[in-house]
């Protein structure tokens, strides 16, 4: 199996004996998904079996090998630097397969900060930095400020951006009263504190998770959600729909929909290009005003692309929104169609 660190050989019987196919979810999820009505689908995302192994697909194709500039940290797109900063989540999760079995060994990344901040400092096009993994928040306070460190002394970056599953899986941990001190110290350095949610179905926030994004926001933190299109889980229009109408109520910006990419277990969750424009047109026929900036992204390799439309002569549309070469930004493109294409590299050139 081929990671971001190297390849490994992975037997059987270390599958077996490191649980790699037994699910773990935790016991506020698992009571959350049970009485939330929305169980059927919500199961999909935290239940693996033993044919993922099977399904096609590879362990990463988005490009975290290309783009990692120094050790844990990825200049993917040219105003961002992706900051793995631990191996481990809170759950299981098929979307993110390849994030159960790096790490196994070791509960975290261990990025050289010092680099990492030499290197940003050298980037003033950086902007931001999002903390990402595995899960940032299964970290304890105390090392996310040693992180903070390394990162709120460069002028340029105006924006430190967690992406967290944990308000779904551990609402518990944001009681921690030392969390109010990082974001407080965040500010004071200048920069917005941002928490990026991954909710991908309204069954997912619970009056717990409401309860601590009102608390955090009333702190100044900022929240912007991104969904994954997942088949059988959340690929119908009133679902999405709902989703994004319940985090605007509570202050949560969604700005991204994603395509998920192909990823080595989780590969059979993929929907149609065609389909899934199809959603995002009934997801806007059910939303109205600033309810509709949300944007239908493929995290690709090269970057994040908008998918546009699907004409009549089946061409795809789309437009680069993210990329590391700043001239790409905004450049529309097309792709012949192909029936049942997931992923812009299923999609003919030309």
């Amino acid at each position: 199996m081929k990671f971001i660190e190297g390849t490994r050989v992975v037997t059987e019987d270390e599958l077996q004996a490191h649980n790699i196919t037994r699910y773990h979810v935790t016991k506020v999820y698992r009571e959350q998904i049970t009485n939330s009505g929305f169980y059927d689908q919500l199961k999909r995302i935290v239940e693996p079996s033993v044919e993922e192994f099977e399904s096609p697909g590879s362990l990463d194709t988005s490009g975290e090998h290309d783009n990692t500039v120094v050790t844990g940290l990825q200049h993917k797109y040219a105003q961002t630097g992706l900051l793995l900063v631990t191996d481990r989540c809170a759950s299981y999760c098929r979307y993110c397969f390849r994030k159960r079995i790096v790490g196994k060994n070791s509960h975290e990344i261990a990025p050289d900060l010092a680099q990492v901040a030499q290197y940003i400092e050298s980037h003033p096009e950086m902007t931001n930095v999002l903390l990402s993994g595995g899960d940032p928040f299964v970290l304890s306070t105390a090392k996310l400020n040693k992180i903070l460190d390394h990162l709120l002394p460069i002028a340029h970056l105006d924006s430190i951006r967690f992406g967290t599953k944990m308000i779904v899986y551990e609402p518990k941990r944001f009681e921690d009263s030392a969390l109010g001190a990082l974001i407080e110290r965040i500010h004071r350095a200048g920069k917005s504190a941002t928490i990026v949610t991954h909710f991908d179905h309204i069954g997912e926030i619970s009056a717990d998770v409401e309860r601590i994004i009102r608390s955090l926001r009333a702190q100044g933190v900022q929240f912007l959600n991104q969904s994954v299109l997942l088949a059988k889980v959340n690929d119908d229009s009133e679902i999405l729909a709902a989703t994004f109408s319940k985090c605007h109520q509570i202050g949560v910006r969604p700005y991204y929909l994603f395509q998920g990419r192909p990823v080595k277990g989780a590969s059979h969750f993929q929907v149609p290009l065609r389909r899934g424009l199809e959603i995002t047109r009934g997801i806007n026929q059910r939303l109205s005003g600033m309810h509709k900036t949300f944007k239908y992204i493929m995290s690709h390799h090269t970057g994040k692309i908008e998918i546009l439309d699907l004409t009549d002569d089946d061409r795809v549309y789309m437009r680069y929104h993210q990329s590391k070469a700043i001239d790409k930004i905004g450049k529309i493109f097309s792709r012949r169609y192909v029936e049942a294409a997931c992923w812009l590299d299923d999609l003919a050139e030309g």
